[in-house]
């Protein structure tokens, strides 16, 4: 029975029975022979025809999709929890609720389920400006045997991370696991419904945090300098930190009177930042890295504040003129910089990881301007240095790199793993590798013209300046 016949039967009887005892020539103790209580039977038995029509016809309380309810999802990372549990199950939680606080050690981020049709959906974590999607392909639904319930994995594969969870229909709960962190698992948990990062409270920010601010992270212990560049509007934060290695792409958060908040997380990173404003607007905090790093951070703002020049950091060690280097590309045969297809030729040599966002974010950029160049005069060569030291398993990694990027130019499997004392050795001319990535410009007879150490993605804003700055040196190489 369709959804309509049954809303007109239930409209149908419902006029009749108004109608009967809507009759003022009616007795309610006895009509026409039938007692009040047969008619009421009467009603009950009808209503009940109508209710089992309407559960079994699936048309009016069926839920259109099959799996996740779509639409916003909020989520939570227990950075601070307890550890090691096996099997998650949905705890009695309220559904809707105003935040009073922000508890230590949660990490929200906010996500969308959107359907491709009944059976096929996509999600996208969202960031504060970016979108990370994670494509129908990566994601497994299906229902545990052992438990009866039914299981949502959500795969991160260019990260060698997932998200394992059981869900309801509006709620999940589970681990997040990356594989290549020995028992790196952090519960997890999502509810659907809620679009809002870290709280709904709207109290009055103690100060106006927009620009750029001089920031020192682990003040105690093997201090490092950081730009906080933020945005804030009203309660809303967002803005990353600009360090000498990189950046820590997109953070997005909330300022309530003199607390700050910012998180992120992308599949392989999962950033949060809580921090107080002091009397002298001054701002202190904490920072974690996942589960397995925590420190401090400090910072004032300082519009002329500034970071070592990044074209500076790494260079030749002295009694070296040139870059040499010899490695095998996906099918294990060997690629050296000396080839004759490099020769004559402007070559840009990557060094990078493609378990690394920051290095994520440079090859979008360094593909799509090759592919979009199309100049015969320019080369580039990635060297990836991966935390697979198997060449079969860094073969897939670099394959799934290649395709997720359309890139076009060669990929190397450097020997060696990610440490970067391991990659300084694997090319003994640097004086040392500081960062992933790291970009090193070679012009047409060889010589090393400039090296760059790191990358400001696009969530910082350098990332306009250094394009237009890349496109003219490289112009300028190719004309010479």
């Amino acid at each position: 029975m369709g959804k309509n016949t049954v809303l007109l039967l239930t409209l149908s009887i419902g006029i009749q029975i108004n109608a009967h005892f809507s009759n003022p020539d009616t007795n309610l103790l006895h009509l026409g022979g039938v007692t009040k209580i047969n008619i009421m039977r009467t009603i009950s038995y009808l209503f009940s025809i109508i209710y089992i029509l309407i559960h079994f016809s699936g048309c009016v309380m069926q839920n259109p999709h099959r799996y996740v309810a779509p639409g916003s999802w909020r989520a939570t990372l227990y950075l601070t929890e307890q550890q090691g549990q096996k099997e998650f199950v949905p705890r009695d939680r309220k559904a809707d609720y105003q935040i009073d606080e922000v508890t230590d050690g949660e990490l929200p981020f906010v996500f969308e389920v959107k359907y491709e049709d009944e059976d096929k959906f996509f999600i996208d974590i969202i960031n504060g400006e970016e979108r990370i999607r994670v494509q129908s392909e990566d994601i497994i639904v299906g229902r545990n045997r052992a438990t009866g319930q039914d299981t949502l994995l959500i795969n991160f594969p260019h990260y060698e991370s997932y998200i394992k969870a059981i869900y309801e229909e509006r709620i999940m709960e589970g681990e997040w696991v990356v594989e290549t962190r020995p028992n790196y698992r952090i519960p997890f948990m999502a509810r659907h419904g809620q679009d809002y990062r870290f709280s709904t409270l709207r109290k009055t920010p103690k100060i106006d945090l927009n620009g750029d601010w001089a920031v020192v992270f682990s003040e105690d212990d093997d201090p490092y300098k950081a730009i906080g560049e933020f945005q804030q509007k009203g309660n809303h934060l967002a803005g990353t930190f600009r360090t000498e290695t990189g950046d820590f792409r997109f953070l997005e958060g909330t300022v309530q009177a003199n607390k700050i908040y910012l998180s992120c997380f992308d599949g392989s990173h999962a950033f949060l930042y809580e921090a107080k404003i002091l009397e002298d607007s001054t701002i202190i905090g904490a920072f974690w890295s996942g589960k397995h790093y925590k420190t401090t951070w400090a910072a004032q703002r300082d519009a002329d504040f500034q970071l070592t020049d990044p074209d500076k950091l790494t260079y030749l060690k002295e009694g070296y003129d040139k870059v040499e280097f010899t490695f095998p590309d996906i099918n294990g045969q060997p690629v050296s910089l000396n080839d004759d297809r490099y020769k004559g030729k402007v070559k840009l040599v990557q060094i990078l990881g493609t378990w690394c966002p920051n290095c994520a974010d440079e090859t979008a950029f360094l593909s799509e301007y090759y592919n979009t160049l199309k100049s015969d005069d320019l080369a580039i060569i990635g060297l990836a240095f991966e935390k697979h030291r198997e060449p079969e398993k860094a073969k897939i990694a670099i394959e799934r790199f290649i395709k997720r990027f359309d890139v076009q130019y060669d990929v190397l499997f450097a020997n060696g793993s990610s440490s970067k004392q391991e990659a300084a050795e694997a090319l003994p001319m640097l004086n040392k590798v500081i960062s992933y990535p790291t970009l090193i410009y070679i012009d047409k007879n060889d010589k090393v013209r400039k090296i760059h150490t790191g990358f400001e993605g696009p969530a910082t804003s350098q990332y306009q300046a250094f394009t237009k700055e890349f496109d003219i040196f490289v112009k300028k190489l190719l004309a010479e």
